[in-house]
């Protein structure tokens, strides 16, 4: 388990400004369509992603100002409902901590049933969580 506070290049945003890691990540704000943000350094590291490539904006700084699209910004409005998409394998799973938030138009299947679970901790004859085997996922 890593602790608090060290960072690993490889977990979004991808700088030593916001030291997350795999097991440490956040807090992160998961924006949904409307929603305002400010244009600050935090922000843009942020969201970066979602505005450039998901909104199709582009984005830049000059002289400590924020331009959407050529226009001077202060702050952005999303327009897409974005998620975080995690692993069911935590330590194992590429998931929203390696690649940041997805748009929902970018979603493309729903989980509907367990169809196994294991207890790592449970003994020989309980590790198996034969309840929740098959047992469907409601909304």
């Amino acid at each position: 388990m890593q602790p608090q506070g060290i960072y690993e290049d490889y977990i979004y945003p991808f700088t030593p400004d916001m030291p997350w890691n795999i097991d440490n990540f956040g807090p992160l704000y998961i924006p949904q369509a409307g929603d305002v943000i400010p244009l600050t350094e935090r922000n843009v590291a942020l969201y970066r992603r979602c505005i450039e490539t998901y909104e199709e904006n582009t984005l830049s700084e000059a002289n400590g100002q924020w331009y959407i699209n050529g226009e001077k910004a202060d702050s952005y409005t999303f327009k897409l409902d974005y998620y975080f998409m995690m692993g069911d394998n935590r330590h194992n799973s590429a998931d929203s901590r390696f690649w940041g938030m997805v748009p929902d138009d970018h979603i493309v299947g729903k989980a509907v049933f367990i169809w196994f679970s294991w207890d790592k901790f449970g003994s020989f004859f309980t590790k198996i969580r034969w309840s929740r085997l098959f047992s469907f996922i409601h909304d």
